[in-house]
């Protein structure tokens, strides 16, 4: 069975400090993030990596997944 198209990629936000941890978030091959798909958590650390960019977080990338192996 394919994966729903935004679970096929990930928006990641590097973190510009080497300490830091940066977000990754499930999105379509543009980048595009549902919003109403993610957890309250999820929303809350996706808007505020999108309000460091370039403070905090590098610009965002797109991300291919690899294919889950088939068990």
């Amino acid at each position: 069975m394919a994966l729903p198209v935004r679970e096929n990629h990930e928006l990641r936000f590097l973190a510009l400090d080497d300490g830091s941890e940066g977000y990754a978030f499930p999105c379509d091959p543009a980048g595009g993030v549902e919003l109403d798909g993610l957890t309250e958590r999820e929303r809350i650390d996706y808007l505020y990596a999108r309000a460091v960019v370039g403070r905090k977080v590098a610009p965002p990338s797109v991300i291919p997944k690899p294919p889950h192996p088939r068990r």
